[in-house]
């Protein structure tokens, strides 16, 4: 464990996805995505704290959590994530399945980026 200097594959992370909604209205839609993600398989949590996004999208980096979206009012109208990848830039929007689409490829490549 002391290779990855914390920052865990994929694989290995204790929570592999966090959920960072925006307001309380998000909350509800964030849940619903954390039991999508869970009954594939993947170790998602939701951070429902009534905080500011940037302080929760900064924990969430210094835990090294591999990913994490932010759901507002567009993501929750779209049932969308802006999802992004620890360490590096916005991944963009996009749907639910192609969230764990992108998870399962990296789980599939065993690799550290």
């Amino acid at each position: 464990m002391n290779n990855y200097e914390g920052q865990f594959p994929l694989w290995l992370a204790p929570v592999q996805f966090k959920l960072l909604p925006i307001a309380a209205p998000h909350v509800e839609y964030a849940y619903k995505v954390k039991h999508e993600l869970e009954s594939q398989g993947y170790r998602v949590e939701v951070d429902d704290r009534i905080e500011k996004i940037g302080l929760k999208i900064r924990e969430a980096e210094m835990l090294k959590v591999p990913y994490m979206a932010v759901i507002g009012d567009r993501e929750v109208e779209n049932e969308s994530l802006a999802m992004r990848k620890h360490g590096k830039e916005n991944i963009g929007t996009v749907s639910v399945k192609e969230a764990a689409v992108y998870l399962n490829k990296e789980m599939n490549s065993n690799r550290v980026d």
